[in-house]
């Protein structure tokens, strides 16, 4: 009778320890380790990405939003009234949309970037500091 006993105790707290090692396995089943991280210019209020997760804008207190490619690169910024508390972007990444508290107002901003193509040396025809622009059509097959 004692070795039953003592065979129930020993199986029954197997059982117990084996019971919360599942449990805290359980609740401790995320797992995460940092991709990357960077310097910012201002004190960050929001935050919202591209869904191609290409740019990142971030709001920052001193009434920018800041632009900065995947890797940290700042891209630029953008300057925004104050009062701005909350930042959004349209899903093809060509509107960044503000809602601004303290006004009591939406703002959607179109967006574009600038970038420079250097043809120094290049021959050219017309002004030689004429604006030029690309327009790339990618919803077109």
């Amino acid at each position: 009778m004692k070795k039953i006993l003592l065979l129930c105790t020993l199986y029954f707290f197997a059982a117990q320890v084996f019971v919360s090692t599942l449990h805290a396995s359980a609740s401790s089943g995320v797992d995460s380790s940092k991709i990357t991280s960077w310097k910012l210019d201002a004190k960050p209020l929001d935050v919202v990405h591209t869904l191609d997760n290409q740019k990142v804008y971030i709001l920052g207190n001193d009434s920018k939003v800041h632009v900065f490619s995947a890797n940290g690169t700042k891209l630029g910024s953008i300057p925004i009234d104050q009062g701005v508390t909350a930042i959004d972007i349209e899903p093809r990444g060509t509107r960044l949309y503000l809602v601004n508290e303290k006004d009591n107002t939406f703002t959607s901003l179109a967006i574009s970037f600038v970038t420079p193509i250097d043809v120094s040396g290049s021959p050219f025809l017309g002004d030689e500091n004429a604006p030029v622009v690309l327009a790339v059509f990618s919803d077109f097959q």
